[in-house]
């Protein structure tokens, strides 16, 4: 049922793009990592229905391994709180496995405030940088701005 509401709002809001089409070129993936599965998973409706993109998803930093185990990635987005393994440590990891791949750190801060956080993960490797809460516009707006979606990397803080 929610997958058919998807599909009649992307119509509705995208006349041109039928979401059930196969796409004419090769898909972009994004690992999308983040612990609160409610947001991973509003994220990845937005990358998937409105951007068009393949969205792999880790609900903690540690599980990036088996991801990159498996597939190759073309951007990352990474949440910067999250137990075991926290998004300074999984950046940190990224940047010497894919010191090409362009990052995304999203925060809303918690126990640091999100523009300490995102100022951390600027310094540590994060590419662009977005504090929650942001609108789905602004996630595929970051999206563009990195090589993948063709435009320059640029960090800000949202907000």
């Amino acid at each position: 049922m929610e997958m058919e509401l998807l599909f009649r709002l992307c119509i509705l809001f995208f006349p041109g793009r039928d979401p059930a089409a196969q796409p004419t070129e090769i898909m972009k993936t994004i690992l999308l990592i983040d612990d609160d599965e409610s947001l991973r998973s509003g994220l990845r409706r937005t990358l998937v229905m409105m951007g068009g993109f393949k969205v792999l998803e880790a609900g903690r930093g540690q599980d990036v391994r088996k991801h990159l185990a498996n597939h190759s990635v073309d951007l990352i987005i990474t949440d910067m709180l999250m137990p075991e393994e926290d998004g300074v440590e999984t950046i940190i990891f990224l940047r010497k496995k894919l010191p090409d791949v362009p990052i995304i750190a999203i925060s809303g801060g918690g126990r640091i405030k999100a523009e300490d956080c995102l100022k951390l993960a600027r310094g540590v490797g994060a590419n662009i940088t977005l504090a929650k809460p942001f609108s789905s516009a602004e996630l595929l707006d970051a999206v563009k701005r990195t090589e993948l979606g063709g435009g320059s990397v640029v960090s800000r803080v949202d907000k």
